[in-house]
């Protein structure tokens, strides 16, 4: 069973544009999609949480009248982004049931909290964005705290994360991070936001069916009639026309086939992952050993010379064996930092920290 949200199971598909810019633009585009057929919810940003004070900011709360009669009018649903308590009680005033936290928000518990309070005791439906850094705890702390308000239609948005090698996107996917979460709570919808992770629209087709590939619940595009006149995000806003050409060109994967068809490539890659592991327990053996000689001969456990070779060398053979070179990076990188933990594991029960050396700045990180 698929998880719902909002009283809609998959494919769950938002849409509408990134800001609230004028009556007569939220009445296009909401009679457009809704013409279209296929969009469930309509999202707009009333309140816009731009990066600088002179940024388009929405038309704020003189916005909601008019969402209030997109949905009783036109009978479609709509969803707005908040960031306060006060946003929240606007909402509730004007008899809307459905809000997102944008990624802003979503790293600040504080923030989160009093919203969360603020909207106790009501039937408000959350989205809740994943935060700007790839943080998972940051992220479930959000659901957290809306559960403990007594919210429980709940659904996660990934959006995408801010670094500084994003290119060519606007925020790198980062997909594991988003699968991690679909892992620990099947029980939420796990919504898509191709248009802020590509930040043009000429990778919207690509990113949307990456997500809908990774068994996405639903899409949140941002659509707007003129998109090269938008006041805020035009190069990843698109038409309602191009909207649909979007969702016809892109495949909704069915549920999966129980006709055993995958069964015997799933078993090799069973056997493949347990070959895998048996190796990893052997490369693990063998830096403990590496670390007792260390020890004795007075070696720091990270040699940067050396570790900038393995690494150069793994990528040059990844590369040949027909392997991304990123991939095989942070591989790597995972190996050696689980490797080096291990070598100050069997320094530590062995007794041998003390007389002045410090194995502690191997650059490993902890849990907090």
């Amino acid at each position: 069973m698929y998880p719902k949200f909002s009283g809609f199971t998959r494919p769950i598909l938002i849409a509408g544009p990134c800001a609230a810019e004028s009556e007569a633009q939220l009445w296009e585009t909401a009679k457009a999609l809704k013409a279209g057929g296929d969009v469930l919810l309509f999202r707009c940003g009333s309140w816009k949480m731009r990066s600088r004070p002179d940024g388009f900011a929405g038309m704020g709360e003189a916005s909601l009248p008019v969402l209030q009669r997109i949905r009783t009018e036109l009978g479609l649903p709509v969803c707005v982004e908040i960031a306060t308590p006060d946003q929240a009680a606007a909402l509730l005033k004007h008899d809307i049931r459905c809000c997102w936290l944008g990624a802003r928000t979503t790293v600040n518990p504080q923030q989160v909290a009093e919203i969360a309070e603020s909207l106790r005791g009501t039937d408000m439906s959350v989205m809740v964005k994943n935060p700007v850094a790839p943080d998972l705890k940051l992220w479930e702390g959000a659901f957290e705290r809306l559960l403990q308000a007594g919210l429980t239609d709940l659904a996660a948005v990934h959006r995408g994360f801010s670094t500084s090698d994003a290119a060519p996107y606007r925020n790198r996917p980062l997909w594991h991070v988003a699968i991690e979460f679909k892992r620990r709570h099947p029980e939420w919808a796990m919504i898509g936001d191709p248009s802020h992770i590509s930040g043009c629209r000429q990778l919207l087709p690509e990113v949307s069916q990456q997500a809908l590939n990774l068994d996405f619940d639903g899409l949140m595009i941002e659509v707007h009639p003129s998109p090269d006149y938008a006041l805020s995000d035009a190069a990843q806003q698109i038409t309602p026309d191009e909207f649909t050409r979007l969702l016809s060109g892109v495949r909704f994967p069915t549920v999966p086939a129980a006709d055993g068809s995958l069964q015997r490539y799933r078993a090799e890659l069973d056997e493949l992952d347990s070959e895998i592991l048996a190796l990893f327990a052997r490369r693990m053996h063998v830096s403990r050993e590496i670390a007792l000689v260390k020890a004795e001969k007075s070696l720091p456990l990270l040699q940067m010379d050396r570790w900038r070779e393995v690494l150069a060398d793994a990528v040059r053979q990844g590369e040949v064996l027909g392997l991304d070179a990123r991939f095989v990076e942070s591989l790597m990188q995972l190996v050696h930092a689980a490797s080096l933990e291990e070598q100050e594991n069997v320094l530590r029960h062995s007794g041998v920290y003390g007389g002045g050396m410090d194995y502690s700045g191997s650059g490993v990180q902890k849990d907090e």
